[in-house]
């Protein structure tokens, strides 16, 4: 397998991280993104669905769940560093990988430009199969389909170019999260607690949570085994796209 070369952090001015739910890159890389964004790197999140399907309060009207958990999501994203959050507004639970999805997420990688993009894996890790929704791999793929070959084709989605002014552009990084092969390790030691606060912003989806801090930490420290190096860490399956 040819070995993947990765970006220095140092060379990426912006990377754009792509999420099915709000909370979705708390749990799966909000560590890493506090250590980018400490290093002076521009992250921008765009998060998929509106989360209406998420919470665990019956009493709850489900018309103040989308509000709720974007002011939960924004809340979060200021604890690591992260001032532009977009919102597509998809509706929870029913992600398809669609062409108007697809044009979207083109969309906001021209309009951002990132060199590096964090998403979804599209593929199954069956061990941690709780953590593979649907929308996740729906959004993973069409995420995929966008770095390549759309946002870099002048010719897909040409509304783009024509009506909307967004100039092709090339990804040339995509960091997947919870992908079945990882083959890149970030130590977020550092991190954790910052990390911690982040998840716990989300009130709505970790306040019944009876461990949560030994959840998070037992799962980054079996991370930190695999990649054999003491600590915690966050797992990634990096793939350079030239």
């Amino acid at each position: 397998m040819r070995k993947t070369s990765v970006l220095k952090d140092a060379q990426v001015e912006c990377a754009l991280v792509v999420a099915a739910h709000p909370d979705d890159v708390d749990f799966l890389a909000s560590g890493t993104i506090a250590r980018w964004t400490a290093g002076g790197m521009r992250v921008v999140y765009c998060i998929v669905t509106n989360g209406d399907a998420g919470g665990f309060d019956p009493d709850r009207e489900r018309a103040e769940v989308p509000v709720l958990r974007r002011e939960e999501q924004l809340a979060a994203a200021k604890v690591v560093g992260v001032d532009d959050v977009r919102f597509l507004g998809y509706v929870d639970g029913s992600v398809e990988v669609t062409t108007g999805l697809r044009c979207d997420l083109s969309r906001a990688i021209r309009q951002i430009r990132p060199r590096r993009v964090v998403m979804h894996s599209p593929e199954i890790n069956w061990p941690w199969l709780p953590d593979f929704h649907p929308d996740h791999r729906a959004t993973g793929e069409a995420t995929l389909r966008a770095v390549y070959p759309d946002a870099r084709n002048a010719f897909a989605h040409p509304q783009l170019l024509r009506n909307e002014g967004l100039a092709p552009w090339t990804v040339e990084e995509i960091w997947m999260v919870g992908a079945p092969r990882p083959n890149h390790y970030v130590d977020v030691t550092g991190q954790f607690q910052l990390k911690m606060q982040a998840l716990r912003a989300h009130v709505s989806q970790t306040a019944h949570a009876e461990d949560l801090e030994g959840t998070v930490r037992e799962r980054l420290a079996r991370q930190a085994d695999e990649a054999g190096r003491p600590g915690l860490a966050e797992a990634f399956h990096v793939v350079t796209t030239a």
